[in-house]
This record gives structure tokens, sequence and C-alpha cells, in this order.
């Protein structure tokens, strides 16, 4: 159907409303704006969508002012090989997802059924179960199995899973404690850097007014320590070179208690320069002043991360976080933060604008801080970065939280539930992006690919305005907007329903025609002699016919000498 709204037309037509004059002929325009917006108030699961505005007086959403039903990037109609519709399904990129359990897969199952299999057909994606008990089953294969798809495809959505406890081993009837996938994960695929970034919904005041991001190295630090349990003796650090040099002591400690826990680990470095750029360059994408974050005056080994970092920066970036303005605020140079000031400055700065970099123990703990600060975990964003044996970027995209395991309690008790999605949203947003960038890197040539990817990139702007838009309009999960807030699958049925309506509003009957140049007679300028271009066209046109045929047009131009003519290669010099 053609584009329902114009902008221009619905925006008069409110502010006719307001003076009391509403114009009649705009009232089906803006009858179509307020269809596409939807009600406020709450409504059983299956019911007929209202066609109602106004926002909810007793959510704590319906002081916000309320958007644009189409919202800035709607009001102009899409390149028409964007749109999407049910009629015919845009088969997705080839994309791993990785299942999980208890109330993040329930929630995850609703989505793709309700928000993305009616327009993608996802048969190329590769899906792996990574609950407990899949891995028990499988003795971890399944593990291996979807480390290497994610090695070779690139781009991986993975909802929460449970690394399960001594009690949960017992509980699930577990033949032993498996351990957390994310180690073998970030050794699988090169780990980089874990990007965490604060999410916002525009017109919603969070923690942070402004994006903070945060890149935490992804290998090496206590999470890959080897440990022991012993008692008095001598405790050795001995290192061997690959090179068959001769090996030394690291270190050498005697230990004196009788209970004593040693604890060895690492940090690998050769990857620091590529965590450098990628911060960096997202810093001046997103308009951010960037901190590196160490605790280098105690930790003396931390010393060789600042100065890659700002080696990096000061060689590549620091002309242009200087001419953007961004250097202001730390003297024009680039500032180091001790760990423990960094903590303070997150409850600080609230205004946000900030990115940080850290190792991987510190970035987990601060990242859990600015989450805190910004609302929650499910308001934070977590993308592994890695790379692939043949350079291309892998990126895993996640949700920064766990199962929900108390909300699938009162599930599986008949209990109603109301989970924030935004967390899995924004990583299945971020996965599917990927996934249709690296089709197109992959082919470049390929227009298939590159429509692929205009679908993809519009469905999910679209997407994501739509489940903005309802938390806007106080249609939000209860974390949101109070008790009366929509349930799991009444907020899910909600953005289904806006999602079908904006994706609808994008649609033209039929694709735009292929047009020939217009014909310069409609040029202004336009003025040609046609009496003395009909004596020329007379004169070759021998036989009368009133047409040339090709030896009558080659003459012409050969006469009129604009006929091409072939390329000689160049005369070699008589020497």
């Amino acid at each position: 159907m053609a584009l329902r709204l114009a902008t221009n037309r619905v925006a008069a037509a409110a502010a006719a409303a307001s003076r009391g004059r509403l114009i009649a002929p705009l009232q089906t325009q803006t009858r179509a704006a307020s269809s596409l917006v939807g009600s406020s108030s709450k409504r059983p699961r299956n019911a007929t969508a209202p066609t109602t505005s106004a926002a909810s007086a007793s959510s704590p959403c319906a002081s916000f002012a309320s958007p644009s039903p189409l919202g800035d990037h709607l009001r102009q109609r899409r390149a028409h090989n964007a749109t999407l519709s049910k009629d015919g399904k845009v088969p997705a990129p080839p994309m791993v997802y990785i299942s999980g359990e208890e109330m993040t897969r329930y929630a995850s199952e609703l989505i793709v059924d309700q928000w993305i299999r009616p327009y993608f057909d996802t048969s190329a994606w590769e899906t792996f179960d990574l609950s407990c008990k899949s891995r028990d089953e499988t003795d971890d294969k399944v593990l291996t199995d979807a480390v290497e798809a994610g090695a070779r495809i690139g781009a991986i959505f993975k909802e929460p899973t449970i690394t399960p406890s001594a009690l949960q081993v017992k509980a699930f009837g577990l033949s032993k404690a498996f351990g957390s996938p994310n180690g073998a994960m970030r050794r699988g695929w090169n780990g980089i850097t874990i990007s965490r970034d604060t999410i916002h919904i525009e017109g919603i005041e969070l923690g942070y007014k402004n994006p903070v991001l945060f890149e935490r190295h992804a290998v090496g630090g206590e999470y890959g320590a080897g440990w022991n349990e012993v008692g008095k003796g001598t405790l050795l650090t001995t290192y061997l070179p690959a090179d068959g040099t001769a090996p030394f002591v690291v270190d050498k400690r005697d230990l004196t208690d009788d209970h004593n826990v040693c604890v060895v680990y690492h940090n690998p470095y050769d990857n620091v320069e590529d965590l450098a750029h990628l911060f960096f360059k997202r810093c001046l994408e997103a308009n951010v002043t960037p901190y590196i974050v160490t605790k280098k005056t105690v930790f003396k080994w931390q010393e060789g991360f600042w100065a890659t970092m700002k080696r990096i920066f000061d060689a590549d970036y620091k002309e242009q976080f200087v001419d953007a303005g961004l250097m202001d605020k730390c003297g024009g140079c680039l500032k180091h933060l001790i760990s423990d000031a960094a903590t303070m400055q997150l409850i600080r700065w609230t205004d946000g604008g900030f990115g940080m970099a850290a190792h991987n123990y510190d970035g987990d703990m601060l990242t859990d801080q600015i989450a805190q600060v910004h609302r929650s975990p499910g308001f934070i964003t977590s993308n592994l970065v890695g790379r692939a044996d043949d350079g291309r970027i892998i990126k895993e995209f996640e949700a920064s939280h766990g199962t929900v395991s108390d909300l699938w309690a009162d599930h599986l008790a008949g209990r109603e539930t109301s989970l924030n999605p935004l967390g899995m949203v924004e990583a299945m947003i971020g996965a599917m992006r990927h996934a249709a960038f690296l089709q197109v890197e992959s082919n470049p040539d390929d227009v298939a690919a590159k429509d692929v990817k205009a679908k993809v990139d519009n469905y999910t702007d679209t997407l994501r305005l739509a489940m903005h838009n309802t938390f806007r309009y106080g249609q939000g999960t209860r974390d949101m907007s109070g008790p009366g807030g929509y349930t799991t699958e009444d907020f899910v049925a909600k953005v289904a329903w806006r999602l079908d309506r904006y994706l609808a509003a994008q649609e033209e009957e039929a694709p735009p025609p292929t047009l020939e140049e217009p014909d310069r007679m409609y040029r202004r300028n336009h003025d040609v002699d046609h009496t003395t271009l009909r004596e020329l066209f007379d004169k070759y046109d021998r036989k009368n016919a009133g047409s040339l045929d090709y030896n009558d047009f080659a003459r012409m131009l050969s006469k009129m000498g604009v006929a091409p003519v072939r390329e000689t290669s160049e005369k070699e010099p008589d020497v």
C-alpha cells in the first residue's frame, strides 16, 4: 500500500487540533497516525489492537513527551528494495543461534516466532542448544560444534545460559558440573574485546544521559587461572621459552602457612593493538571521550596495556579526537584512571559521554557497576569481538543478564511474568546486522546480498523503533511501566503489532520503474535548431526512408568527426 502518512500533514492536523479547529480533510490522516500509535492501556493478549493514542496516566512513562508515531527515519519512504512484508519472506543471512534455557529461552521463542519469522526465512541459521541437559547428553560436544560454527560463519547470537552450581548439578540430574561456555568461545573465536555499551531509549531518562562505551579485554586474567591448595613449601613459576633458549624463574616464594591457595595466570597482550583500534574508532563514532583503566601503580605488569593503548592513540587518533573537541576535559591528552578512581567516576559522571577500556577482570566488575547506575544489566549490550584465522571479524552478541530464574519459577507455577527483553533484542539486532554485513563482504558484487542487507538494516531499525516506542507510550514491561505494565506475552504481542504497522507504512504497491534519461527538450535551456537538424538528417537519409540504417549512421558520425575510434598502441621508439 502507499505510504500512509505525510508527516507534515499530520503535524498540521495536530497543530490545528490544538487550536480547536481540526481541518476536516485531515481527519483520516490523523486516524491513520492514531492507529499506528495504538492504545497505552493494557489489553487482553488476543484482543484487537485499539486505535487510541493517549498515554496511560498511571504509568511512570506517561510524563515523557510522546514521539512521532513513525519516528524521524520513517518519515521518508524507504528505498523499495529495503521494505519488507509478510507476503514474501527475506532469506536471513547465515548466522549461529545459540539457545539457552529458563525464562530467557521462553521469551526468545516468542520474539523469534512473532517478530522475526513472519518476515524472514531463517533456514540458513545454524542452531545449537547449550542448555545443561543438552551439554550433558552430548558430553559438551554441542559446545565444540557451536564454537566451530561460530568461527566459520562469524555472526553469533547467544541466549543466556546456565553454568550449573553443585546444587543445580543434583537438581538437573547432570553427570558433572559443566563450566561456563564463555571461555571456550573466547578462545575459539580469538577474542579481542567484549564491548559493553549503555542502551538508550529516546525520550526516557535512564541512569546515564548520554552513551557510555566499554571495552573489556576478552582474554587472560583470573578467568583462565590455574590454582591448587597446598601446604608449606616453595612455589616456583618457571618460564620455558618456545625458541629453546634457557628457561628462567618468573617468581619464587616460600609458603609458610599450613593452608595456601596458589594461583597462576597470565595476560596475553598481542591483541591489545586490535582492542585499541576498535575502542578508539567506536569512541569517535559515538562522540565520547576515551579513558584507559588499570591498577598499574600497584600491579606493575599492567603498564604494558596502558603503554600500548597510549601509543596507538597518540599515533593514529589523537588529532581526530582533539579536532572533535572530545579531549577538552582531559587537557588534550589520553587520560589514565586507576581502577579505584574509575569506580567513583562511574557514579559521578551520570552525564555519560565517555568510554573506558580495561583488563578482563576490571572490565567485568566495572561494567556491572555501569549496568546498575544506568538501570540494570538488561540495559547494556554485550558483544564479543574476535578475529578469524583469515582476518574476518567475528562478533557474538548476547544479553548482559542471566536466565532470570525467578521469573521462570513464576511461569512454571502459572503466575504472570513481565520480562523486559531489551538487552536480548539488541543482541539479536546486532547479530542479524553483522550476518548481513559479512554476506556482502564475502560477495561484494552480489546484488541480491546487498538487497538483503538493506532489508535487514531497515527491519532492525524499524524493530528497535517499534520496541522503544512501545515503552514510550507507557506500554512497557513492569520494570518500566509499573504494576500496570504488560506481561511478557502481551509486550511481545504489542511490539509485533506495532512493528507490522510500521513496516506496512513503508510499503509501496510496486517498485518504481527504471527510467531512461529524460528527454533533454524538457530542460529550460534547451534551444536546438530543429530546421538545421532536419536538413542534416535528410542529407544522410539517402533512401528517404525517414530513418538511418547502420551504414548511413556510421557515415554521418565519421563525417562529423565524432565516431569512436579503436585504441592503438603507441609506436615503439626507433632506437
